[in-house]
């Protein structure tokens, strides 16, 4: 009979319940769909950094003999270890696209990945193991053979596998953000097919116990001077931009489901006290009739219990199911994984059942107060409130407010709950739509700010490494550009070590550096300026002095900070070509940057990169999170809709009351 009766109450204000269904539904569904996606996304590049054993850290150094990898080893921290020669090469196309070669000595740290072929075979000296995206947009398939150029060494291989690596998760070149796989790629090949019988060791992957701070100490202690640097996983760029991807996506689910829940709370303990108030003198005869307090508690609970269980469930299984397949072609044209599959945390669960536990509160809350009633007083209709003057009311505003305005504040006097819950389902709609649209603002400021504000060039050419200085001015002179330096450094202060950029400008004004406010900030000749992140990462400021050495480099330099600048992407130091040469260190142009459109081909240019190939990187860069902003969006919609329904059928109602 109770159940009959529920579901009638139920069929009577549907609307009601409908709303508190679809937040149970969309807060669960929303966090259980965007964080199986980010979870799916740590399950998988764990995985994959597991079954390919990645390595803790790399150690960079012109002198990986036999001696140094026996200091290595002795150091005691020290588990396992690997070394590669690891060069840049030009794979023989037109387009002279960049290959990064591994000639490794065993394959059993940062291993090469099968997709395709056959397992890569150190004793193999003609076969080439190739970088599959890099396969796919250059038509190669397994048994083509190809060409390398290095250190003017040509080699031709044959192609005997094609797959990934745990180290080219995320692989960009130096001019760009985006991945142009038809321009980068990796390969892997045996030591023994490397041209000569002496093998130019320069890289040593290892494997140890402890912290990466504590082994770059105990490497700093017994080494030092003896390698260029070390880089721990966490610092490693494609390791570290695809940890930051996944917090993002991983901050953007935890929103949705305080704000669904607690709307979805509000609605139910409205409506439970609403029914109940207008069921008292049925309540009343239950009671009279020997229904006894737990029988008439547990009928009422059950109303937001089934509901909001169903919500939960149906959206545990469907979050995980339907949006993680949305975002997944755009990172994977980005970021490179064997597998792209949601995977389930036990989070997901928490939620749900927190969702059901507080219903079940929100809905006893509701009921406990009758419950306690006798049943001769419960049948008696409840006495209504007595609403006393409030404070506004004895301002002289007062009689200047409409007959509207006064109805609402006094309506509002009477119904303090009500008037709460239609103020903070407003706040919770608005406060999605704020983030959501801040988000949006803040992609496009950030964008506007790095290729407006700072840069203000049109075509970025990248000069080719074997260039000379007298082809570098030449094609500065026809282009009417200006020539600037760029590079990979390791800067540290007080022990703690940070991977930076350094940029070089030779009396430009294409790149102008500014503050946070975006403030220009005028660097001079003999000053050095650090970006604003890296001086809170490294915990300095101006006037301190910190030490740094360009990567590939074993010489260590000291610098005073004199200015702090702001970049939203690049994160190290400015300074001027004279600053860098007073420091004893080469000035080597590494592009030329210019106000003209540049399409045509120089002798020593390897690219010629236009200011809207850039931004359109940056949109394809950026296409996950403003798929994320856009779910923020809809989902913050339907909220707004959803609680804006609600008041207008509540106040339909009591209107024909």
């Amino acid at each position: 009979m109770l159940f009959r009766k529920m579901l009638r109450d139920i069929s009577r204000h549907k609307a009601q319940f409908i709303s508190i269904f679809l937040m149970a539904f969309l807060g669960v569904f929303v966090f259980a769909g965007v964080g199986g996606e980010s979870v799916g996304l740590e399950v998988n590049s764990n995985d994959f950094y597991e079954e390919t054993n990645l390595a803790d850290g790399w150690i960079y150094s012109a002198y990986i003999n036999d001696l140094f990898m026996y200091q290595v080893d002795c150091l005691g921290a020290t588990t396992d270890m690997e070394r590669q020669a690891v060069v840049d090469s030009v794979a023989d196309f037109d387009n002279d696209p960049d290959v990064t070669l591994h000639f490794v000595e065993n394959n059993t740290i940062s291993k090469f990945y099968l997709i395709e072929g056959k397992k890569l075979d150190i004793n193999d000296k003609d076969g080439v193991w190739l970088d599959k995206s890099f396969a796919d947009a250059k038509g190669l398939k397994v048994g083509d053979k190809i060409k390398f150029e290095f250190e003017n060494y040509t080699i031709e291989k044959k192609i005997r596998g094609l797959g990934y690596s745990p180290e080219y998760v995320y692989h960009a070149s130096s001019s760009s953000i985006l991945p142009d796989f038809n321009k980068i790629g990796f390969a892997y090949l045996s030591y023994k097919a490397f041209p000569t019988d002496t093998v130019p060791y320069n890289v040593l992957n290892v494997k140890f116990d402890g912290t990466p701070e504590n082994y770059n100490d105990i490497l700093d202690y017994h080494m030092g001077g003896y390698y260029n640097s070390f880089v721990e996983r966490s610092e490693h760029v494609s390791v570290s931009q695809f940890a930051d991807e996944m917090d993002q996506h991983s901050m953007m689910g935890g929103i949705f489901p305080v704000v669904f829940i607690l709307i979805a709370m509000l609605i139910l303990l409205t409506t439970m006290r609403r029914i109940i108030t207008h069921q008292r003198t049925q309540i009343g005869i239950l009671k009279a009739c020997g229904f006894k307090n737990r029988s008439i508690i547990l009928h009422y609970i059950s109303y937001g219990f089934w509901l909001v269980l169903a919500g939960s469930v149906l959206g545990l299984i469907l979050g995980p199911m339907t949006l993680p397949p949305l975002f997944y072609p755009s990172m994977s044209a980005t970021y490179k994984l064997p597998l792209w599959e949601p995977a389930w945390d036990m989070s997901f669960v928490y939620v749900a059942v927190l969702m059901v536990i507080i219903s079940l509160a929100v809905s006893y809350y509701s009921v406990k107060g009758i419950s306690d009633e006798k049943p001769a007083d419960t049948i008696r209709p409840k006495a209504p409130k007595v609403s006393s003057s409030g404070f506004i009311e004895r301002l002289g505003i007062w009689k200047h407010l409409s007959f509207n305005a006064r109805w609402n504040y006094r309506d509002a006097q009477r119904n303090k709950f009500r008037a709460l819950m239609t103020i903070v389902g407003v706040i919770g709609c608005s406060a999605l739509l704020v983030c959501a649209f801040g988000m949006y603002d803040g992609m496009n400021d950030l964008k506007e700010w790095e290729y407006t504000q700072i840069n203000h060039y049109d075509s970025k050419l990248v000069i080719e490494e074997d260039a000379t200085q007298s082809e570098i001015d030449d094609v500065a002179d026809k282009v009417n550009g200006d020539e600037i330096m760029e590079g990979a450094i390791e800067i540290e202060s007080d022990g703690t070590k940070k991977s930076g950029s350094l940029l070089v400008l030779n009396e430009t004004d294409l790149i102008t550096p500014t503050d946070y406010d975006r403030n220009h900030v005028e660097i001079k000749d003999d000053e050095v300026s650090i970006s604003e992140k890296m001086a809170k990462m490294l915990d300095v400021g101006v006037g301190d002095t910190v030490k740094w050495h360009i990567v590939g480099s074993d010489k260590w330099v000291k610098t005073k900070i004199d200015k702090i600048h702001a970049d939203p992407i690049s994160q190290g130091f400015i300074m001027s070509a004279d600053k860098l040469e007073d420091l004893d260190l080469n000035y080597t142009p590494t592009s030329i940057v210019t106000q003209e459109h540049v399409t045509k081909d120089y002798d020593g240019v390897k690219a010629a990169n236009s200011m809207k190939n850039m931004t359109s990187s940056w949109d394809e860069m950026t296409e996950s999170m403003w798929l994320l902003i856009y779910i923020l969006i809809f989902f913050a919609s339907i909220l707004a809709l959803s609680n804006i329904l609600w008041v207008k059928i509540y106040l339909n109602k009591l209107i024909l009351v």
